[in-house]
């Protein structure tokens, strides 16, 4: 009895230091003395620079309908349904029919719309053009739900990231999360590693997502002896009493 006793407390302890709770997958979470989290500054927002080997679509509007047909003005016909994209050469520049080579690294989208816009003005007086990026995807690997994702809107934070892929799993490293930031010109890519649970991390460096950017959640080394839930510790505790008590209680008839 006594050895079963010191089985069931060990157990008990085990389970307990072993279940998520709060302080280990809560989001905004306050930094505090206890919890040890980080404080992260917050920085300006940023908007996205074309990049060498990006994509861009656009679309031309003008009454001269020759041209129209010619220069092809449904590139942007609807979402998701484009008929070409250029993609960025190594010396920065797009090549669109008709047009001399246009320098578009470097620029944001609307800054390249201004950019394209004044090149087609020069052949088409009316001319106005609306310019998209093609490759608006960011990647979720590790634990959670993986794969490439579509950013729908303009400052997609990474909350918003992560919702779309159904969240992280409470087994994920939320102390350890990295996004992986390719930069241009061939360089070696900006590795950001952040702690997830802090609140801190709003309008921080950290909490934004860019096209082509790699979100990896790591999973936890302890996970293999984890519990989701207190609910669920408590039907692992009952089972394993359970059990346990059936094992003793038969040996006990063996050596009667």
């Amino acid at each position: 009895m006594k050895t079963f006793k010191l089985f069931l407390f060990g157990l008990v302890a085990v389970l307990m230091s072993s279940c998520y709770s709060h302080k280990v997958i809560g989001y905004l979470q306050e930094p505090t003395k206890q919890n040890h989290l980080p404080v992260y500054d917050s920085v300006p927002y940023e908007p996205y620079r074309i990049r060498i080997n990006d994509d861009i679509i656009y679309r031309l509007i003008t009454m001269d309908e020759t041209m129209s047909k010619m220069l092809g003005t449904n590139n942007m016909s609807s979402y998701g349904q484009y008929a070409n994209s250029y993609r960025v050469h190594m010396d920065g520049t797009i090549d669109i029919p008709f047009l001399h080579p246009v320098k578009v690294q470097g620029l944001t989208e609307e800054e390249a719309q201004d950019t394209l816009r004044a090149a087609f003005r020069e052949i088409i007086p009316d001319a106005d053009v609306k310019v998209a990026l093609y490759n608006k995807y960011f990647s979720v690997i590790g634990d959670a739900h993986s794969g490439q994702y579509y950013i729908y809107k303009e400052k997609m934070n990474i909350f918003q990231a992560l919702a779309m892929t159904g969240d992280v799993m409470n087994s994920a490293d939320r102390r350890h999360v990295r996004i992986i930031r390719p930069k241009d010109g061939g360089q070696e890519p900006e590795v950001l590693e952040f702690d997830l649970r802090t609140n801190s991390i709003i309008d921080s460096k950290y909490y934004y997502i860019y096209p082509n950017d790699v979100i990896y959640v790591a999973r936890t080394g302890n996970s293999f002896f984890a519990v989701p839930s207190y609910a669920g510790f408590t039907g692992l505790i009952t089972s394993s009493v359970a059990l346990l008590t059936t094992v003793l209680n038969y040996v006990a008839y063996l050596y009667k």
